[in-house]
């Protein structure tokens, strides 16, 4: 598993040469919740993205990095920096050390 996501992160670099530096990656973190949580098999984690990236490219590069998310993908709830984000061509330009977080529903009442 870490090699496969050695090899994103430097494709993703090598991406950023091409495009003239407006697609740098950022390191990011994630954070993970209820059931996002278990299907990621942590908590918390660090990861390279492209500095310009859509909301749903962002969940699409997550999802690669844990294949189990893709089920609750018309349920979650998608935050970065702390504000409610849509999953679509939404455009987000990423700082370092920007919190993105993954929020499934939670039932109960």
């Amino acid at each position: 598993r870490a090699r496969r996501r050695r090899r994103r992160r430097l494709s993703a670099e090598g991406g950023s040469a091409r495009a003239g530096g407006s697609m740098r990656c950022q390191q990011v973190s994630v954070l993970y919740f209820a059931r996002s949580a278990e299907l990621a098999g942590l908590r918390s984690e660090t990861l390279s993205v492209p500095r310009q990236i859509t909301s749903l490219q962002l969940w699409e590069e997550i999802v690669k990095a844990h294949p189990r998310l893709a089920v609750i993908r018309d349920q979650v709830v998608f935050a970065v920096r702390q504000e409610y984000v849509l999953l679509g061509d939404q455009l987000l330009v990423l700082q370092p050390g920007d919190e993105v977080a993954i929020i499934p529903p939670i039932s109960g009442g």
